[in-house]
């Protein structure tokens, strides 16, 4: 299980927790617009760190978006491996023929 694969768990294992005693709790008693406001803050963050050029908070700051996007995902019940079977989904059609059927199936 990689880390990515742990930190999901945890999250999900959170939900039911004490919004007192665990943060990711805290966030997910809030609702989904909340975990998305807070993923939405992280990713601005990390912009702001890629344009800087600092390597080191640009890593820490991909850790908070990664842990947000998780919680956000949990708010509305999509699970990482959902996420991940897309991605897999994806792997042999190029980013441009990606791009191309979501903007014909949208009718653009």
């Amino acid at each position: 299980m990689s880390a990515l694969e742990r930190l999901a768990a945890t999250i999900e294992a959170r939900k039911g927790a004490d919004p007192e005693q665990s943060w990711t709790a805290r966030l997910l008693s809030k609702g989904p617009e909340k975990a998305a406001e807070k993923f939405g803050e992280e990713a601005l963050e990390a912009i702001i760190e890629a344009v800087k050029g600092d390597r080191a908070r640009l890593t820490a700051e991909a850790a908070d978006v990664l842990y947000h996007l998780l919680v956000m995902l949990a708010a509305r019940d999509v699970t990482l491996a959902e996420v991940l079977a897309e991605l897999e989904a994806r792997e042999h059609r190029s980013g441009l023929a990606e791009k191309a059927a979501r903007r014909d199936a949208e009718g653009k």
